[in-house]
């Protein structure tokens, strides 16, 4: 297995143009006033200013003005998931309901119009409804006209079914999480949520995994992490994106494979890890998150899929195979669990050999301060999602009617920024939207004021953290680098310089420091106008 995962969506051939972009705003520390910068083959080859560009000038360059725009490195989202993703945009778009009624509705105009076969659907969210519920199977059935429904809530770990799907998928009477009136949690949602997604046509599948790849690189994303298993997707659909990324037309994608006893299937299938969605838990909104203490709403602390001695084991199978364990982990239960598993394995193949595996926690939600030092002290990667704290965070939203006043220690990224643990950043699409922009903006405005961090460290967890928990080097605009650019239209730049708590903002150039978009509450997010993946143009607005 490859310790440069990232490096596996290279063309076979090697390219050798030459562009050069000038008149703009170089986002590096290499150079902080740079306006000018050299993509060779693939790779930087110098940046500096206008002036000093005309020497590395020939007929064989070609030269885009930037007219102004600011030239970055281009985004990692370091969790999706694909072909959900992608299906989510030609079947049922369900997060903008407003009530029970609806969802019906929509579910009986599909059947209506739709070509048959399966309806898929995913975003609900019965909190914003006023019936407060989800729907019943019953209630699918008389809207779907006996179709096989498959309807996943917003955080894709629990799912509603019609009476047809359950039919065909007769074991799921006998599995964790099975509930007759049609909501399905824990393993028979994962199962029936597997089926369904590996019995997809293939057009289908193609096109869902196209779709999602260009709306990735519109909106500068030049490396994606999908996020694959057993439970969650299939052989083919991993095998398939990894095909389509290697024709070189949008972002690379780097594969995670969760499964226990699964080092050879990951590396069969090209895989970077036998990481990402190897679920310890699931989640706060489905009351499946493992917790140390009870739900606020109810009487039940959810519990662990796995034991420490598997994540133990698993742990030390990977570090012998020298490819990167992780888990999905989202409750401080299972987080306990999780780092005494890997506490044991340390003990047993020596911490040095842990620490240098690149290992990662996906999602890791619910920290206590007492877990951040074992995490950093282990090297593990927090593979995070900001937007999961826009969403649900605050007083009054999800995160607090689960938990009540314990919301305030659900994803504390300032305080594992200090302590030495690196983030990665995130969508977990569908779960949120592709938006790199907006993550970096939640994360500085993040609910609970003490976890703001500077627009500044936030846009690199969003970029060089993602190359980190691949365990890869890039990121960054230096010489020698690979050539994963963005180039966007923005209002003002500004430098952001933390304090103790919160972001400050300066305009003043002097101080050496690269600018950023202003990202404050009342500006506009910066637009794409370009995406670089290794020197080929995967997006171009047309605006350059």
């Amino acid at each position: 297995m490859s310790s440069q995962p990232a490096d596996r969506g290279a063309p076979a051939i090697q390219d050798r143009s030459r562009t050069l972009y000038r008149n703009g705003i170089v986002y590096s520390q290499t150079d902080p006033f740079a306006t000018a910068l050299l993509v060779e083959g693939g790779i930087i080859a110098w940046l500096g200013s206008d002036a000093a560009a005309e020497v590395h000038r020939d007929a064989h360059t070609e030269v885009v003005d930037l007219d102004g725009a600011l030239l970055a490195p281009a985004f990692v989202d370091a969790h999706i998931h694909a072909t959900a993703t992608g299906i989510g945009s030609i079947g049922l778009d369900l997060t903008a309901t407003t009530s029970l009624s609806q969802v019906l509705d929509m579910v009986t105009e599909a059947v209506r119009s739709g070509p048959g076969g399966t309806i898929l659907g995913y975003g609900w969210d019965e909190q914003v409804w006023p019936e407060q519920r989800a729907p019943t199977r019953a209630e699918l059935d008389r809207a779907g006209y006996g179709a096989a429904i498959l309807l996943d809530r917003i955080d894709v770990h629990s799912s509603v079914v019609s009476s047809a799907l359950l039919a065909a998928m007769p074991g799921l009477a006998e599995l964790a999480g099975f509930d007759p009136d049609g909501w399905l949690r824990e393993h028979a949602h994962e199962q029936a949520r597997a089926a369904v997604y590996a019995d997809l046509p293939e057009a289908q599948r193609r096109g869902a995994q196209q779709a999602v790849l260009a709306e990735a690189a519109r909106v500068g994303i030049g490396v994606v992490h999908e996020i694959g298993g057993p439970t969650i997707s299939s052989a083919a659909d991993m095998t398939g994106l990894l095909d389509l990324a290697d024709q070189g037309l949008g972002p690379e994608v780097v594969g995670y494979w969760g499964e226990l006893d699964g080092v050879r299937r990951a590396i069969d299938l090209r895989c970077s890890g036998v990481a990402g969605d190897l679920f310890v838990d699931g989640t706060v909104g489905s009351h499946t998150a493992a917790l140390r203490e009870d739900y606020a709403d109810r009487p039940d602390r959810g519990h662990p899929y796995l034991t420490a001695a598997q994540v133990r084991d698993h742990v030390i199978d990977c570090a012998a195979n020298r490819v990167q364990a992780g888990f999905h982990v989202i409750g401080d239960g299972a987080l306990d669990l999780v780092l005494a598993g890997f506490t044991e394995a340390a003990e047993r193949v020596g911490f040095d050999t842990i620490r240098t595996g690149s290992h990662r926690l996906e999602h890791v939600e619910f920290v206590h301060p007492e877990h951040i030092p074992v995490m950093a002290g282990m090297g593990l990667i927090a593979s995070v999602q900001p937007m999961f704290d826009a969403e649900w965070g605050g007083p009054a939203a999800m995160y607090a009617e689960r938990l009540g006043d314990r919301w305030r220690s659900m994803n504390p990224f300032a305080s594992m920024q200090a302590g030495g643990v690196v983030l990665a950043f995130g969508s977990d699409s569908p779960v949120t939207a592709l938006g790199p922009w907006a993550a970096v903006r939640a994360a500085a405005e993040h609910r609970t004021t003490e976890q703001r961090m500077s627009v500044r460290a936030a846009f690199a967890a969003h970029t060089r953290g993602g190359w980190r928990a691949a365990a890869n080097r890039g990121g960054v605009l230096a010489p020698g680098e690979p050539a994963f650019l963005a180039v966007w239209d923005f209002e003002e730049l500004v430098v952001a310089a933390p304090d103790d708590r919160v972001s400050a903002w300066s305009t003043d150039p002097r101080s050496a420091t690269p600018g950023l978009p202003d990202l404050s509450p009342d500006r506009e997010l910066p637009n794409c106008l370009r995406t670089v993946v290794r020197g080929r143009t995967v997006f171009d607005s047309g605006d350059l």
